[in-house]
């Protein structure tokens, strides 16, 4: 029977030099952040492609699912791969695939490189960010899973904002708007992937590479705490999938403009909003995160589904800001609850299905509204899946609420009794 992987204290190699292991933590949640970040470049330039190439809503929203189609691919193929030949190789192999396939969108000249693109991408992202999140928690100072969770839930929630917001500044006002946005990512990546080749190997003992299909599996001990992070997940990253792929074209008609500002906006409205209450709100316990995050999540987009029947521009900035506070604080939730318990020998694997369920969730709802969109129109398709995700997301909330620690359900009777318990 094979020894299982294990993770020890990075110790630099005397054969080649090593970042500082602090250095190397912050690398790795730059990746996440970055990896992200790129994830959501391509959003501000969804209506320039549909005009100079002439294709249907279902097609633009096909794009953006196939990036997540890719992601779920890695993540069954390669979930663990991290587990068995080590952080450091996998994480040079996923940037040097992150550089082909933006290379793809500088040179693209049809829909067929979008779609191959985004499906390369997609790939790439799913394997780096499984073993970049197992690798936080590896070289994390003092193996504290909590700031691990938190630095992952905020570069995730603000690199999908900034990615939007970055590339609609540079489709608007810089030169050769298709491209540059791509050029900047190449250089991005290039500096991420010399990080990487200088980065310390948290993997102490590694296996040979073993690429096959595997089942999303989560160890029997930590089911419970994977229960909420999946909810908290589903709650937030549902509405993130509606807004990255159908927000900037209701920024454009609610902003009454056609600059692609409005898109990167709207959209930094909602991540940038959720990465600040991550940060204000780090310290609450995960499951009163996720509940709490998702009530707030109904309540701003229900407001956000009022704004498009109002016409308002400022109720619709402002319920996406409250939208991403729910966002980022049910996010938050989802990833303290996991970061907490997964064992050191399954960590890129369990991140892995963290992932599933995220791009899951990101992907299919954004990809049913982009069904819908031909026959329905923008604005009725965005009220009735937003009503949808709402009720969800109350739904989730419940459940998260129920995942509530013994001693604060007893707590809660003994307020409701009034009854004062003896402490001996």
């Amino acid at each position: 029977m094979p020894t299982p992987p294990t993770t020890a204290s990075p110790a630099p190699r005397r054969d080649r030099p090593t970042l500082p292991p602090t250095v190397a933590y912050w690398l790795m949640a730059a990746i996440i952040g970055l990896a992200l970040f790129a994830s959501a470049t391509p959003s501000p330039l969804y209506a320039t492609y549909r005009a100079e190439w002439g294709f249907s809503p279902f097609v633009l929203t096909a794009i953006f699912a196939v990036y997540a189609i890719g992601v779920l691919g890695a993540l069954l193929v390669a979930g663990r791969i991290s587990d068995d030949v080590g952080r450091r190789p996998v994480l040079i192999g996923s940037l040097a695939v992150l550089l082909v396939s933006t290379g793809m969108f500088v040179v693209a000249d049809s829909v067929v490189w979008l779609f191959a693109g985004r499906a390369l991408q997609g790939l790439a992202t799913g394997v780096a960010l499984g073993s970049a999140g197992a690798a936080l928690l590896d070289l994390h100072p003092r193996r504290d899973s909590h700031s691990a969770g938190l630095a992952n839930g905020v570069f995730s929630t603000a690199g999908m904002g900034l990615g939007a917001f970055v590339a609609a500044i540079l489709v608007q006002y810089a030169p050769l708007p298709m491209r540059t946005p791509y050029l900047v990512l190449l250089v991005i990546f290039a500096v991420l992937l010399v990080g990487s080749i200088l980065m310390p190997e948290p993997v102490a003992e590694r296996r040979r590479l073993n690429l096959r299909f595997e089942a999303p599996h989560v160890p029997a001990t930590i089911r419970g705490a994977f229960l909420l992070s999946g909810l908290g997940v589903l709650a937030s990253w549902s509405i993130g999938g509606l807004f990255m792929s159908l927000g900037p074209q209701l920024a454009a008609i609610e902003l009454h403009t056609d600059n692609h500002l409005a898109g990167g906006v709207a959209i930094l409205a909602l991540t940038g909003s959720g990465a600040v209450a991550q940060l204000v709100f780090q310290r609450v316990a995960p499951w009163r995160l996720t509940s709490g995050g998702a009530v707030v999540l109904a309540v701003g987009l229900a407001s956000v589904v009022g704004s498009l029947s109002l016409d308002s521009a400022a109720l619709f900035l402002a319920a996406s800001v409250l939208t991403g506070v729910g966002w980022g604080l049910a996010f938050l939730g989802a990833l303290r609850s996991l970061t907490a318990v997964i064992p050191a020998a399954t960590r890129a694997r369990t991140m892995s299905a963290f992932y599933l369920v995220a791009y899951a969730s990101l992907s299919i709802p954004a990809l049913a509204a982009g069904l819908m969109v031909s026959s329905w129109g923008l604005l009725p398709t965005f009220r009735v899946f937003g009503a949808i995700v709402a009720v969800l997301a109350l739904l989730v909330a419940v459940a998260a609420y129920r995942t509530r620690p013994a001693r604060t359900i007893a707590t809660e009777r003994t307020a409701i009794s009034g009854v004062v318990p003896v402490v001996d």
